[in-house]
């Protein structure tokens, strides 16, 4: 059991979540059985998530592809909890759209998942490291979501007064993990290297990143009649999430890190 079994794991994930938001979204079907069958793939994903962890005797988190593994998990959980937390539907569709198109760009971007893992790696801060930062780029990624689909209503329709509250809600959580992803990480750099922070590249893009949603958290504070501006600065900010989770690997700077663990 090992990589070679993804693509049918992704597969019977992806089916269940597609035919329990269907069932969900249509309303005529019963929920409990509904909600039950989209757990049923989160678990199905899980599984393999754990047993891809045995067979490489490591943490599966060495790769950007073994790092979309989690995010393509974590997507349908939050989206999973924004439905139950505010019955919105449209989320399901949204977060597990994005999980399988993480899922498309891991099957056709396949990489070598060895073993080995090098000395920097081999720390205690990995895991949380790379738990909390993917699980808040979930988050943020959900709040991105509400961000295109507000701008949308406010551009084509009208926008509900209360509609930000959902997107403030996701980035303060996500916000918080980020924080904490950035502790952690300068308390890594600490043991691997020998200083907290050194301006590496992908280390100034995740202060970028920091103090994007910083900015949109202090537009909301100070100037909450202006959604259409908050919406535009959650949206740049996920822009530069992006960058700063796969971009920085496109960009020249990139050869000068010390954060480039594969190619």
């Amino acid at each position: 059991m090992g990589w070679v079994n993804f693509p049918l794991f992704a597969a019977v994930s992806s089916l269940l979540w597609i035919s329990s938001s269907f069932g969900l979204s249509k309303g005529n079907m019963k929920k409990p059985l509904m909600e039950l069958v989209y757990l049923v793939g989160v678990g199905v994903f899980i599984a393999f998530i754990a047993m891809l962890w045995q067979e490489l005797d490591r943490p599966p988190m060495r790769t950007l592809g073994e790092t979309r593994l989690w995010y393509s998990i974590f997507l349908p959980i939050i989206g999973y909890l924004i439905y139950k937390r505010w019955n919105y539907v449209w989320i399901l569709w949204y977060s597990v759209g994005l999980a399988i198109l993480f899922l498309v760009i891991n099957y056709l971007n396949p990489e070598t998942h060895d073993k080995a893992l090098m000395p920097a790696l081999q720390s205690p801060w990995f895991v949380p490291h790379v738990i909390v930062y993917i699980f808040s780029y979930a988050l943020l990624a959900a709040s991105c979501l509400v961000a295109v689909k507000g701008l949308y209503h406010i551009y084509f329709g009208k926008i509900e007064k209360d509609f930000l509250k959902l997107a403030d809600n996701l980035v303060y959580i996500g916000f918080s993990f980020l924080t904490f992803g950035l502790l952690f990480g300068a308390l890594w750099a600490k043991e691997a290297w020998g200083h907290y922070w050194t301006w590496d590249p992908k280390e100034t893009w995740a202060f970028l990143t920091w103090i994007s949603y910083l900015i949109y958290m202090h537009l909301r504070h100070h100037h909450p009649a202006k959604r259409k501006e908050a919406l535009w600065a959650l949206s740049i900010s996920f822009l530069v999430l992006l960058v700063c989770w796969f971009g920085i690997n496109y960009l020249p700077s990139a050869q000068s890190s010390v954060h480039t663990y594969s190619s």
